[in-house]
């Protein structure tokens, strides 16, 4: 599937993502639980120590929702949340606001080359997020790569594939790419340690949960 999603430079993603969560950050909760599947799989079997202060960062943290379900379950670790969103950032910062102490967000890409966080998370979270970021998805299961100590785990819920071609342009027009891309990538860079695929609404696409670590 070819289109403009796929092919967009970071700056005019990030201007696209912009706009499109301008009215999406204000329903997002409201609608994603319908189809968003997966996410709290993916923090449950995260396989960390509650009792220790880990740091834990989530790339593309949208309205907050997984860094609040992260503050609960890791009661001693710190949060980093990035967002391109301004709208997101908002809604994050007033969903987290009971750990603001332990909870850091900012609004800014995730890119290839940064050199702030190198080898300083025990994880990095990515729900829902690397199907949207195109084409620089490679680059950025790489970076979290750079970021993650050694040991560190990458954790990922997102769209898997589908069988029906209207289904992924649908889903294409909402910046949304749907084609097994990721799963070979993260199984090439990170030891497994789990990895599922299921169905969605009987079967009109797949989602997956995937945890590895770092070697």
């Amino acid at each position: 599937m070819a289109s403009k999603h796929i092919t967009a430079s970071v700056s005019e993603q990030n201007e696209t993502m912009q706009r499109y969560y301008v009215l999406q950050s204000k329903i997002y909760d409201l609608t994603r639980w319908t189809f968003l599947f997966g996410r709290r799989a993916v923090i449950r079997q995260l396989p960390l120590d509650p009792g220790k202060a880990h740091r834990i960062l989530e790339v593309g943290c949208g309205t907050g929702y997984n860094l609040r379900l992260l503050a609960r379950r890791f009661p001693k670790a710190h949060l980093t949340g990035l967002d391109v969103s301004t709208h997101m950032i908002e809604k994050a910062t007033k969903a987290t606001k009971p750990f603001a102490q332990r909870v850091q967000l900012e609004e800014r890409p995730y890119a290839l080359g940064d050199t702030q966080y190198l080898e300083q998370f025990d994880a990095v979270l990515f729900s829902y997020s690397l199907t949207m970021i195109n084409p620089q998805w490679e680059e950025l299961i790489r970076q979290a790569k750079a970021d993650l100590k050694p040991g560190g785990i990458i954790a990922v819920a997102d769209f898997f594939d589908s069988r029906f071609g209207w289904f992924k342009t649908h889903m294409g027009n909402n910046h949304v790419r749907m084609d097994g891309h990721l799963l070979p990538l993260l199984e090439q860079e990170f030891t497994t340690l789990s990895h599922s695929v299921k169905p969605a609404y009987g079967g009109v696409w797949d989602y997956f949960v995937h945890l590895g670590r770092k070697v």
